[in-house]
């Protein structure tokens, strides 16, 4: 099939509208390109759930921090289109920062998101969900779509964007899809190519961590802060640096407790220059 790219907002919005009056269920992607298998898994949802698909691309400057790797975040634009042809994608929005952001970084209007951002990767990065939720809100008011689709291996920025559409009363379904992983649990991530050869099969470790720990909630373990202690040990004598380990509601993602039913263990780390981020979430019944 084909797919059409579409660098252009109003001509984008002029397609999308001669599908609507036709009846189409339109689905939306946002990615910012260097595309994997998480991404394409998102894509043939909306392809199967939606009559036309539409994927973004946009590397977002604004929810970049001073240091971090805008300028060398990894951008392949003719493998990612290959990619969503493969895929069964319809349409590809290649927007420049200029026509997302006339007025520039500063000026432009940012959407923050309160309570779900404080904590985890909002403490760590600040400025960032800020950034998410700004342009999630802009690419949402140019495509309309009836359905956008949201990896869960950013746990929170999915948490982020489900209160930012009901808060702003959005008429969009947000639909997030299981995190994709390599043969050794890896959480598949455009950063992982940033991984030495030698810290690469190191970084299972990660996800080993956040198995061994849920595992210990489904066979009955209510320290949850001691659970904690043991998975930053365990990480620290494997080499990783890491900002965060929580134990959190899958609602609120405050603390949780032993009587809570949905829980997420969330954590970020940082193993020689590439930083890291995975979770785990258990559901419980107390019977």
């Amino acid at each position: 099939m084909s797919m059409e790219t579409s660098a252009d907002i109003a001509g984008l919005r002029a397609t999308l509208d001669r599908f609507r009056q036709k009846g189409a269920r339109i689905g939306f992607v946002p990615t910012m390109g260097n595309l994997h298998a998480g991404h394409i898994s998102l894509i043939e949802q909306s392809v199967s759930r939606c009559d036309f698909t539409v994927a973004s691309i946009f590397v977002n400057p604004l929810q970049f921090g001073a240091g971090e790797d805008f300028d060398t975040y990894p951008r392949t634009l003719a493998d990612d289109q290959s990619k969503l042809v493969e895929a069964g994608c319809n349409l590809l929005f290649t927007p420049s920062t200029d026509q997302l952001y006339p007025r520039g970084l500063e000026a432009h209007t940012k959407v923050t998101v309160p309570e779900v951002t404080r904590h985890h990767c909002g403490a760590h990065r600040p400025g960032h969900f800020d950034g998410v939720s700004t342009i999630v809100n802009v690419l949402l008011n140019i495509v309309q779509p009836a359905v956008a689709f949201f990896g869960e291996k950013d746990f929170q920025q999915v948490a982020v964007i489900r209160k930012l559409v009901f808060d702003l009363q959005m008429p969009v379904e947000i639909v997030s899809g299981a995190t994709r992983r390599e043969d050794d649990g890896l959480a598949m991530s455009s950063r992982n190519q940033y991984l030495s050869a030698e810290d690469r099969p190191v970084a299972a470790e990660l996800y080993r961590t956040l198995q061994h720990i849920a595992s210990r909630i489904e066979d009955g373990e209510k320290n949850f802060l001691q659970l904690q202690t043991e998975g930053l040990e365990n990480l620290s004598r494997k080499g990783f640096r890491t900002e965060y380990l929580n134990i959190v509601r899958a609602d609120t993602l405050d603390v949780a407790s032993e009587r809570d039913e949905d829980i997420v263990v969330l954590v970020a780390a940082r193993l020689g220059q590439t930083r890291l981020i995975d979770n785990i979430r258990i559901i419980r019944s107390h019977d």
